[in-house]
């Protein structure tokens, strides 16, 4: 451990990954401070919220970088590693990009520490979810299984009804289903079901507590608490995000909000 410090001491500039991280335009990558301002970010960052350069995101923090109520979903995010010291891994998120697109990630968060062990910030990554090629054999064994649950989502089945379907155990649809979508099984059968109503709140004029059971939830207040988790807003919010456009990253002509 001793020499690693050693080597990395003798470093200059402090070797943060940044530039190594510019080159991945699927990958989002930034360190905060204690704050969570930003400190550090790779160009997709910059890209994706439609700034002109690292130096407009640098020292702000989310809410100072998204509109309400997005920005401050991330810093309650943020608050929580911060406070607790604990990671978040493998978060599955539905990201929300400027021109109202919107995209799965995975997302990791962990804490960093000075060498007394107080918490100095976090380094994140959210990398987007591949597209499953459907022409492997991988997928084909589960393409059954598949069709079952995106025909089912009223009644959505579970991880050992697809298994069944599938004819396998659930330990082998997992692993079927995590080489195929970078997902595990039960994180695959949410992303359908909000997929499913992402869309009906985008594109339809549906109520809520309708899309919520078309999407499998008897109970409002669950399918809230679902989509809320996997995109930061309400269904409500999300709705109103999209028709009035409040989701648009905050330009640097702007003062905070």
């Amino acid at each position: 451990m001793d020499s690693i410090q050693h080597f990395l001491n003798e470093l200059e500039p402090p070797f943060t990954g940044e530039a190594l991280f510019d080159c991945l335009s699927d990958v989002v990558f930034f360190i905060k401070d204690a704050c969570g301002r930003y400190i550090v970010v790779n160009q997709t960052v910059v890209d994706r919220c439609g700034f002109r350069s690292k130096d407009d995101l640098i020292g702000r923090t989310a809410s100072q970088v998204f509109r309400a109520p997005l920005g401050e979903s991330y810093e309650t995010q943020d608050r929580v590693v911060l406070q607790s010291g604990r990671p978040l891994t493998m978060q599955l998120e539905l990201h929300i990009y400027p021109a109202r697109d919107v995209g799965w990630c995975l997302t990791n968060k962990m804490p960093l520490r000075r060498k007394d062990g107080d918490i100095a910030g976090l380094v994140g990554i959210s990398q987007d979810l591949r597209l499953p090629d459907s022409s492997i054999d991988e997928y084909k064994g589960i393409a059954t299984a598949i069709r079952y649950a995106e025909n089912n989502l009223a009644s959505p089945p579970s991880v050992q009804d697809l298994a069944e379907v599938a004819g396998m155990s659930r330990y082998q649809l997992d692993r079927r289903i995590r080489r195929v979508f970078g997902l595990t099984a039960g994180q695959w059968l949410m992303k359908l079901r909000i997929d499913h109503a992402q869309q009906s709140l985008q594109e339809t004029d549906i109520s809520i507590s309708q899309i919520a059971l078309e999407a499998g939830y008897t109970d409002q207040s669950a399918f809230t608490r679902q989509f809320r988790q996997a995109t930061g807003l309400s269904p409500r919010e999300f709705r109103q995000a999209f028709h009035r456009r409040s989701i648009a990253p905050m330009r640097v002509e702007e003062s905070p909000q």
